[in-house]
């Protein structure tokens, strides 16, 4: 088969169903050590359990899940060193793709509608929205680098990292001081300031990093 042939339908069905699992790490819908259950999960989404095998298969290889002999399938918990590394790729492709866009670029206005989305949610005080609004604002700033395999693995990193989030059980202390720095960031990619922007982000994620690790320090063992 060419490159340019389309993909066999099991495996453009499975690589469906792996985006869709995916989604539901991103949103928070999965928690870490979150037990997935093959028959809801396939009457949910209409497939075969010999398709969300291989889905799982593949998220397991990926590191979004794991297999354990006469258990199941279960969702991974990031350990500190997974943090560590999740915040190191961060800021070498978030910061680089701020600092080279441009104030008119289509993903702007997604930063933007995130960041009001985010505002509505802490109003309503839900914090697991605010959280996946977040998510969509840096996702949206990787797209700015127009880059559809970058796009492609950020989508990989960003599920780790909501897997970091759900480990803490104080989404408002995690989520509530970065509303504003997100918007502080657009406004300064807005007014055509990118450098700016990018050196703010890099402070912000270190911050992010720090409360991070700080909380799991508190939570549990290293």
């Amino acid at each position: 088969m060419s490159v340019a042939d389309p993909l066999p339908p099991t495996l453009t069905l499975t690589t469906r169903i792996c985006a869709q699992l995916r989604d539901r790490v991103i949103s928070g819908e999965f928690l870490p050590g979150q037990r997935l259950s093959e028959s809801a999960l396939s009457a949910d989404l209409a497939v075969s359990r010999n398709t969300l095998r291989e889905a799982f298969r593949l998220l397991t290889k990926d590191g979004l899940l794991r297999h354990e002999p006469n258990r199941g399938v279960f969702v991974v918990t990031p350990d500190h060193a997974a943090v560590i590394d999740i915040y190191r790729v961060r800021r070498l492709v978030e910061c680089r793709a701020l600092a080279q866009g441009e104030p008119g670029h289509p993903a702007v206005r997604r930063m933007r509608a995130a960041v009001e989305r985010a505002m509505d949610a802490r109003e309503a005080g839900d914090w697991r929205v605010v959280g996946s609004a977040n998510m969509a604002f840096h996702a949206a700033i990787v797209d700015l680098a127009d880059s559809a395999r970058l796009v492609a693995f950020y989508a990989q990193i960003a599920a780790e990292l909501r897997l970091a989030f759900g480990l803490l059980d104080a989404p408002e202390f995690l989520h509530a001081p970065f509303i504003e720095r997100n918007l502080a960031i657009l406004e300064a990619l807005e007014g055509g300031r990118a450098e700016e922007a990018s050196r703010m982000l890099d402070d912000y994620l270190q911050r992010s990093e720090r409360l991070i690790l700080g909380a799991m320090s508190r939570t549990r063992p290293a």
